[in-house]
């Protein structure tokens, strides 16, 4: 699908030197009396690598369709992640390279939203925020609650997260998947 540097809107999806890049900012830059040009900040879908580029104004882009959909996540063999669509009940097997590090969240019968193009997988992602029981931490003391000292812990799907230190083992935190940082304790 054809376009011009016109139609760069955030969340587009092109080719760039053969690969697929998600378009992040896209800004129209006019200096003085030189041309007009986009300054545009794109994410490498396969690598994760941010980049910034400048197109000439007018300039063709092959622009990619992608559909994105809900699966809800089974289970894993070896490498390969087993996605069911809720509406059909179809199984969809994605290589786990596809979800990077947020792989280390993911958990049985969650929601994910999976990125096809030309029926095959190249994005998944999943809630930004998501509840994880710690299975193993040290013990914090008692009154340890007025510093912003972090301990690490374990979760039940086995990431590794920075909590402080008045959470012990068997607390419900929620985290965000993005970057794998500690928000808040939940109540049950």
């Amino acid at each position: 699908m054809a376009g011009t540097t016109a139609d760069l809107r955030p969340g587009a999806v092109i080719v760039y030197n053969g690969d697929l890049c998600v378009v992040l900012e896209s800004e129209h830059r006019t200096p003085g009396n030189l041309r007009a040009f986009y300054q545009v900040k794109m994410r490498n879908m396969k690598s994760g690598k941010l980049s910034e580029n400048r197109f000439r104004s007018g300039e063709a882009i092959e622009f990619v369709r992608v559909e994105r959909k809900n699966y809800e996540f089974l289970y894993r063999d070896g490498n390969v992640l087993i996605f069911m669509d809720p509406t059909n009940y179809e199984q969809v097997p994605v290589d786990g390279h596809v979800l990077g590090k947020s792989i280390e969240f993911l958990k049985e019968n969650q929601e994910v939203q999976l990125a096809f193009v030309d029926g095959l997988v190249i994005d998944a992602e999943l809630p930004p925020h998501i509840h994880l029981r710690i299975t193993h931490t040290e013990p914090g003391l008692k009154g340890d609650t007025a510093t912003n000292v972090l301990k690490p812990a374990t979760t039940e799907t086995g990431a590794q997260v920075s909590v402080p230190l008045f959470i012990n083992e068997g607390d419900l935190i929620r985290v965000d998947t993005r970057n794998g940082d500690y928000i808040e304790r939940v109540k049950e």
